[in-house]
């Protein structure tokens, strides 16, 4: 049997965000052990299911999943919680080895209070731990910024090609075959990075939108040459105040460094060519909301990217709502972190009226508290399961104890005791309420919400909010970042 150990934690860390990545946050989401994992995540469609599915699919592959973590995107990974992460991976994989293999399924914006490239960290200890022979494939999110780290410790590295991230588990069952191509001697990988001195505006990174789009394409060509394993575009994360912060470019071949390099370097001169097109911006909020409230069709859709619970916000702005009711805007439907609010409406039960002010309130920095009156319409213990394609290949979901309210003034706010962003309809539906049916969809996301979005959107409007995950990256003070860098600085001279 080749044997193949998988473990390690996913984590986006917002380096702006105060709510920091504790060890307590993780275990309330779940830190997962042993075949919970298998159980968990082997019917979905994330980076763990693919893992699984190919060496299901062998039947002289034993794959022992060991640990894993995640939570939501927020501030940077507390000192505790990341040298528990590294000591639990590390032992597990000294003390139930030895291994042909090690897959692991990282994000690549990992930031700790430790060390700034958390998961080239953990690249490099298991690295050490398994020996230089040993095959080490790693799964990487499209927002990583991609280390030397990364890269010199692992033999293969592959990342999401979509965004919305769709495509999680196929990159992953790539990743996993080619690992066991190099364990069976089918294969020497021989792997280049370039990382130009460039950014793309999160509201340009959407895969089938022009002008990113138009580098998939040329990365879809370049891995129709011979003797190519894989090749990523990257698109990074502005939100992490590190040095490795930006786009990068990935080519893996079977044993042609000068190939490998020369495929990287093709692409980071395309997207150097697009970089004005790659950073342009979004709607202002009272021009998005004026749109909406004059749309003949329902429902607009309004991304509220200041409030991308994804990259790292805390899910209750405010500031969309307090403007839709200065413009008297109908219909609209938005949810909010608010465990609080949760906790009024229970006690006033379904039927029972409330008067709350919700929102508004985890940090000071996205809007007040919204003041609204109205009746309970739902309750839920805020679990539910998608099947559909979601961001990330998630398929079972936790917003904690939710609550729908039917505001008299005819809008819907959805209460829930978790911070979380709109990554499927079921999050509403499972307190009664159907998006299809409102006026206005204030979504916290940019792009992650798209795959649930798209289909009931007549149209789709990204609202240029501020926030910790605002586009406008001019307002954030970097200390970390490589210089120069475009477009923070216009003419980086490369």
């Amino acid at each position: 049997m080749i044997r193949i150990v998988t473990a390690g934690f996913l984590h986006e860390s917002n380096t702006f965000s105060i709510v920091p990545a504790s060890l307590e946050r993780f275990r309330r989401a779940g830190i997962l052990e042993g075949e919970a994992i298998r159980k968990e995540y082997a019917e979905s469609k994330a980076t763990l299911a693919g893992f699984f599915a190919v060496a299901d699919a062998d039947p002289e592959v034993e794959l022992v999943p060991l640990f894993f973590a995640r939570v939501t995107p927020m501030g940077a990974i507390t000192d505790e919680a990341i040298r528990y992460f590294i000591d639990r991976i590390i032992s597990g994989i000294r003390d139930n080895g030895p291994w042909d293999a090690v897959l692991l399924p990282q994000h690549g914006a990992a930031v700790s209070e430790t060390w700034p490239d958390a998961d080239g960290e953990l690249i490099r200890r298991v690295r050490e731990a398994v020996g230089p022979k040993v095959p080490i494939g790693v799964a990487l999110d499209m927002h990583a910024n991609v280390s030397r780290q990364m890269i010199e410790n692992a033999d293969i590295t592959t990342v999401y090609q979509t965004n919305p991230h769709i495509d999680t588990k196929e990159q992953a069952e790539l990743c996993a075959r080619l690992i066991l191509d190099m364990v069976r001697g089918k294969i020497r990988p021989t792997t280049a990075l370039e990382t130009p001195p460039l950014l793309v505006n999160i509201l340009n990174q959407g895969t089938s939108d022009r002008p990113m789009s138009d580098l998939i394409r040329i990365a879809d060509e370049q891995r129709r040459r011979p003797g190519v394993l894989s090749v990523s575009v990257v698109e990074g994360y502005p939100y992490a105040d590190v040095e490795e912060m930006g786009m990068s470019f990935i080519a893996v071949t079977d044993n042609d460094q000068k190939l490998a390099d020369e495929i990287a370097k093709t692409l980071s001169d395309a997207a150097w060519s697009m970089r004005a097109a790659l950073n342009t911006g979004g709607t202002p909020v009272d021009e998005a909301l004026i749109r909406a409230r004059a749309a003949n069709v329902n429902p607009v859709v309004l991304f509220d990217v200041g409030d991308n619970v994804g990259g790292g916000s805390p899910a209750d702005s405010t500031l969309v709502l307090h403007a839709a009711r200065r413009l008297k805007v109908p219909g609209v439907l938005q949810t909010l972190c608010d465990a609080e609010g949760v906790k009024a409406c229970q006690t006033a039960g379904i039927g029972g009226r409330v008067e709350l002010a919700v929102g508004g309130k985890i940090d000071g920095r996205h809007g007040k508290p919204l003041p609204i009156k109205g009746v309970v319409a739902g309750l839920s213990d805020g679990r539910y399961e998608e099947t559909g394609p979601v961001h990330g290949g998630f398929r079972f979901f936790n917003d904690g104890p939710s609550a729908a309210i039917k505001c008299d003034d005819g809008w819907t706010i959805v209460l829930t005791s978790r911070g979380v962003g709109s990554s499927s309809l079921q999050q509403f539906r499972t307190l009664g309420i159907e998006p299809k049916d409102q006026k206005v969809v204030i979504a916290k996301g940019v792009h992650s919400p798209r795959p649930a979005m798209e289909p009931i959107a007549k149209e789709m409007i990204w609202v240029a909010t501020p926030g910790v995950t605002t586009a406008d990256l001019t307002t954030f003070t970097y200390k970390h970042r490589r210089r120069p860098l475009y477009p923070l600085e216009k003419e980086p001279g490369w």
